[in-house]
């Protein structure tokens, strides 16, 4: 643990996050005949009329139509926004073994938005979507597992699913896996294994991870301690961070300034600005 500017930092890494990731609309998809009407009036930006055949479709049986018209009625794209008949078009898809419809169904569960919340039937369709490969699913079962909901708790199978989703590529996955690789929670305690992950998702402009980044650097914790990077990491993540986070990485921020020069804070200052612009990519 250090002091910086007083403040003690007794945390190493943030809380897990919590959230869940919706399906974008569209996905893997297999086109035929109202369907492709369907999407064209999509790429248009005509979502009413995209409705109107991704309907017909989906009445006919086409599982991508469905999955479609269900994300319609949930996200109000064309179609008076409605939770039921949104988890209506995505059970029938997700009976079909759509993956997308089976995550966004497991969303609807967990939330309880057009059906009774039900952890467990949450869990079930996330790990329908999971084994095929779907990365969102994949993040969202370990976050069950992590906390508890729907199923055992258990680390070692977040960090399974946290893995398969992080080696995707999902930033959600690889920042809550560098958190599990810095608490020792299903893993060994490693936190140059921590920081690579942590580092992936703040490269995709990931807040939580640019905290946890920023306070690795303060620390020294699987790199050289960095007064300069653990700002400016903690400068991107206090901007994009909102309430009593947002307030904490401003504060450790500040706290670090302290431990500068004014020269140093105007160059820590400058190295966020730049990295901002870079988006993310190549700040170190």
């Amino acid at each position: 643990m250090i002091e910086a500017g007083g403040t003690s930092m007794n945390k190493f890494f943030a809380t897990l996050l919590i959230g869940l990731m919706l399906t974008i609309f569209g996905g893997s998809i297999v086109r035929a005949g109202p369907y492709d009407d369907g999407v064209a009036a999509v790429e248009r930006g005509d979502y009413r009329e995209a409705v109107k055949w991704f309907r017909l479709a989906a009445e006919q049986g086409n599982a991508s139509a469905q999955y479609n018209l269900g994300f319609s009625y949930a996200t109000g794209q064309g179609v008076t926004q409605d939770y039921r008949e949104a988890v209506k078009w995505y059970r029938l898809a997700a009976e079909q073994g759509t993956a997308p419809a089976q995550s966004n169904l497991g969303i609807m569960y967990n939330t309880g938005q057009g059906v009774t919340q039900d952890n467990r039937e949450a869990v079930k369709w996330f790990r329908l979507a999971a084994t095929q490969g779907h990365a969102s699913a994949q993040f969202n079962l370990g976050l069950a597992y992590a906390a508890g909901r729907g199923v055992t708790q258990d680390y070692r199978e977040a960090v399974k699913w946290y893995r398969l989703a992080a080696e995707q590529g999902n930033e959600s996955a690889q920042s809550n896996l560098g958190v599990m690789y810095a608490n020792g929670q299903g893993v060994t305690q490693d936190y140059r294994e921590a920081v690579k992950w942590v580092r992936l998702a703040a490269t995709q402009g990931n807040a939580a991870a640019q905290n946890n980044l920023g306070i690795a650097y303060a620390k020294g914790q699987g790199v050289t301690q960095d007064f300069l990077r653990a700002h400016m990491w903690l400068n991107l993540a206090a901007s994009q961070l909102i309430g009593d986070e947002g307030k904490e990485a401003a504060n450790l921020r500040d706290s670090i300034a302290k431990s500068l020069t004014p020269a140093q804070v105007i160059q820590a200052q400058e190295m966020a600005r730049q990295c901002e612009a870079k988006k993310f990519k190549n700040c170190e």
